[in-house]
């Protein structure tokens, strides 16, 4: 069973939680929006999804009982319930249009707009640092979910505010396995002792966490050879491991799974384990792999 995870609660003595109010399988209870600081203006991250009255309410309501106001707002990646709430928000607490929305550009870069133009983004550098009182955040470049993830370390706390890299339950979905292995490893050399996570509740055992995802990968990916081996020159799909694999996994979640199977393929090609990208099958002959597609989904089950 989830924690319960209230619509606003303060979590430490420099951050604040306010649900973004749009739970959903892929969401967990909702997008995890926190304040940061201790003075009379703190940074918000992240903004939830776009429309919805009540997370804007316990917002303004959180920042009304602490004195407080939103110094700048910084995003995590630009996925929508990270990003949505941006035009709700500065409509809802009337902020002025030079308060900064930051986060890290597009690879390969791509334009990005917020609210027909009405605002910019101000893009950030890996290791950039953005203060506000009691409290110092660092970027780090975290691709793999996304191409332009970043997750935020504060360092008065050695906790990582880590978006989508790493949830609270469960386990994430990736575009690019291959980096997203790598950021990974960059978060255990941080050796974070919290993590505050995009979705679900705090993580206290930070690092057995980020291992607990290491590992994981690692065995599906173990998995994953097994099969090819195992069924050495037959055509198959990501669907056909899947239903080798995954054998205790609903069979509603296996379009994820396949999507996943997909990444694993993709990263075993980038290490030259196996071959190029063909057509509509995986090709098992191990010096001749093919890369297959499945279906884009978001979740948090461990797929």
């Amino acid at each position: 069973m989830s924690a319960y995870i209230p619509n606003v609660s303060r979590v430490s003595e420099l951050v604040w939680r306010v649900l973004g109010d749009n739970a959903s399988h892929g969401h967990l209870q909702g997008t995890n929006c926190y304040l940061v600081g201790s003075g009379n203006r703190r940074v918000l991250i992240d903004t939830g999804e776009e429309n919805k009255p009540e997370f804007l309410k316990n917002l303004r309501n959180t920042l009304a009982e602490n004195g407080t106001s939103i110094q700048e707002i910084l995003l995590t990646h630009w996925h929508h319930d990270h990003v949505g709430g941006i035009a709700d928000i500065f409509q809802e607490l009337h902020l002025e249009n030079n308060v900064k929305v930051s986060k890290l550009p597009r690879h390969p870069y791509q334009a990005e707009t917020i609210n027909g133009d009405k605002l910019t983004y101000n893009y950030l550098q890996d290791g950039e640092k953005v203060t506000t009182e009691g409290a110092t955040l660092r970027v780090v470049y975290t691709p793999g979910h996304t191409d332009d993830h970043m997750v935020l370390v504060l360092e008065e706390e050695n906790a990582v505010f880590t978006g989508d890299c790493v949830l609270g339950e469960g386990t994430a979905v990736f575009e690019d396995l291959y980096t997203y292995m790598k950021s990974l490893e960059l978060l255990v050399s941080i050796n974070p002792s919290r993590l505050y996570p995009g979705h679900g509740p705090i993580v206290d055992d930070a690092v057995p966490k980020l291992q607990m995802y290491i590992d994981h990968r690692n065995l599906r990916e173990s998995q994953i050879s097994a099969v090819l081996q195992e069924h050495d020159g037959k055509d198959m799909d990501a669907m056909d491991l899947v239903k080798i694999i995954y054998t205790e996994t609903p069979e509603i979640l296996h379009p994820a799974a396949a999507r996943n199977v997909s990444h694993h393929l993709e990263k075993l090609q980038k290490e030259g384990k196996i071959g190029k990208i063909n057509g509509r099958g995986c090709n098992t002959t191990l010096q001749e792999k093919s890369i297959c597609t499945a279906s884009n989904w978001r979740g948090s089950s461990y797929l």
